[in-house]
């Protein structure tokens, strides 16, 4: 059995460069930095950086080209992918990529934080009120007398 696959959650350097290789193939690239924190013998916080070369096809090139930029924390899965080519000095360069096959974003956009986070979310004013509970003497209370004996049960879920 293979496998081939990554999972990294990081921060864009940059916003993607998409590209066109044909009328309705977008290629987007771009790179994400994931940072590792530890303490050293001293007991020094530091902190040690990777960048990873991000490939995204197709749709996930075009909601990268859309709604991606500089800094943003996303989820990135995909495979691993090694590429070879000969550079103009006659020499064979190599370089390693993520290409991807889900791109999530993780945090708000800076300029939208007053935006529901989901179109159906309501925002802070729509919210609706939390009622008080219901007294104890309360006639409207929906619970009928004969049934609370049987709340206090001891039943383990």
């Amino acid at each position: 059995m293979n496998l081939n696959k990554v999972q990294l959650i990081g921060r864009l350097g940059k916003k993607p460069e998409v590209n066109y290789i044909k009328p309705d193939v977008p290629v987007a690239r771009f790179s994400l930095a994931t940072t590792e924190t530890y303490k050293n013998k001293e007991g020094e916080r530091v902190d040690t950086t990777e960048w990873h070369n991000i490939v995204a096809w197709r749709n996930n090139a075009k909601f990268a080209e859309s709604y991606l930029d500089k800094g943003m924390l996303v989820y990135i899965e995909g495979k691993l992918q090694t590429r070879k080519w000969d550079a103009q000095d006659g020499t064979t360069k190599y370089t390693t990529e993520i290409v991807t096959d889900q791109i999530k974003i993780l945090e708000k956009r800076s300029d939208s934080i007053q935006q529901p986070k989901y179109p159906d979310q309501p925002t802070e004013t729509e919210k609706p009120k939390i009622s008080q509970p219901v007294a104890d003497n309360d006639p409207f209370d929906p619970i009928d007398e004969a049934l609370k004996s049987d709340i206090d049960d001891d039943l383990p879920f």
